[in-house]
């Protein structure tokens, strides 16, 4: 057994994940990407017995490949990296810092090893009106949505339902925002960007992260309309662990493994009449903000999760 995890090796997630399965006595590899320029990787494809093979070097450790038997990847950009950034597109380290990050993406889809999570899967969330659709095929509630460069048409869909929020429809972290009166002098300037408008849906705000057959249940108490961003508007925020109902833990699950990623954080909210609303599903949780208010064991997890427990 030998696990693997890939990115910036301080990055809480990552890290706390790191002194669990250090904890555990599991071997376990760090592929940090701040040594990318020191990192070369060889792949072969094989046969079914063999379908990857290859080594990672970097300038001290060498991993091989066909002796992972589980990886956790929560990998940046490397060209954003300090190191690559201010290198321009055409020097050889991004051109190297490319074909590496390329490299490792193709190993995680193709190996048989147990990935958290694959690309392939994760790739859903880089469209949210597409994962809207995959989560309301999983019989959860979604808000009524309108993506559009029609400045008229918000103004028909905010006429509609009265109360509107609007964000990105892209993977990039984005603010939650109500559509308010201020607005309107700008509301022009969707023609020149796609943007997601949905009716708004009041209510207490839950984060559900699923880990294997595990799940943790968050609930949100703030009266902000992005409780992320609470502090900016000088609202206050308090998260503390709860139990869900049954039957939407299970939708969680259901979910969960409808679309492919053994480890997520699901974005809910409980209207006053006690619907349950999903809005959106991240691949890539950064779970340890809400482990630290509710001492759930997530980190430890995703550790037996990696070792073969609770798939």
């Amino acid at each position: 057994m030998l696990i693997l995890l890939w990115g910036i090796s301080e990055e809480s997630p990552l890290a706390v994940v790191h002194s669990e399965l250090t904890r555990l006595g599991i071997p376990t590899v760090m592929l940090d990407q701040r040594d990318i320029l020191d990192t070369e990787i060889e792949l072969c494809v094989g046969d079914l017995q063999l379908p990857v093979q290859g080594q990672i070097r970097t300038w001290y450790q060498k991993i091989d490949l066909s002796e992972i038997t589980a990886a956790y990847l929560r990998p940046y950009d490397s060209r954003r990296l300090p190191q690559i950034a201010g290198s321009g597109a055409n020097s050889p380290a991004w051109q190297h810092a490319i074909a590496v990050d390329d490299a490792l993406m193709c190993w995680s889809e193709i190996t048989p090893a147990f990935v958290v999570n694959r690309p392939s899967a994760m790739a859903a969330n880089g469209s949210k009106p597409y994962q809207l659709e995959q989560i309301r095929s999983s019989c959860f509630k979604v808000p009524e949505t309108l993506v559009t460069t029609d400045p008229e048409a918000v103004r028909a869909f905010w006429e509609l339902h009265g109360n509107v929020i609007y964000k990105s429809i892209s993977g990039i972290r984005s603010k939650v925002s109500r559509l308010g009166v201020e607005h309107l002098k700008r509301l022009e300037n969707v023609s020149w960007c796609p943007t997601q408008f949905q009716q708004y849906i009041p209510g207490r705000d839950y984060r559900v992260h699923v880990v294997g057959r595990e799940v943790f249940a968050s609930e949100i108490i703030s009266q902000a309309d992005d409780y992320r961003y609470a502090a900016q508007d000088d609202e206050s925020t308090e998260i503390r662990a709860c139990c869900l109902p049954q039957e939407v833990e299970q939708q969680c699950r259901v979910l969960a493994k409808a679309i492919n990623l053994p480890l997520c954080g699901i974005d809910l909210r409980r209207t006053p009449t006690g619907e349950w609303y999903c809005f959106e599903v991240n691949p890539s949780p950064g779970f340890t903000y809400y482990q630290q208010f509710t001492d759930q064991p997530i980190s430890t997890a995703i550790a037996n999760l990696l070792v073969g427990k609770n798939r």
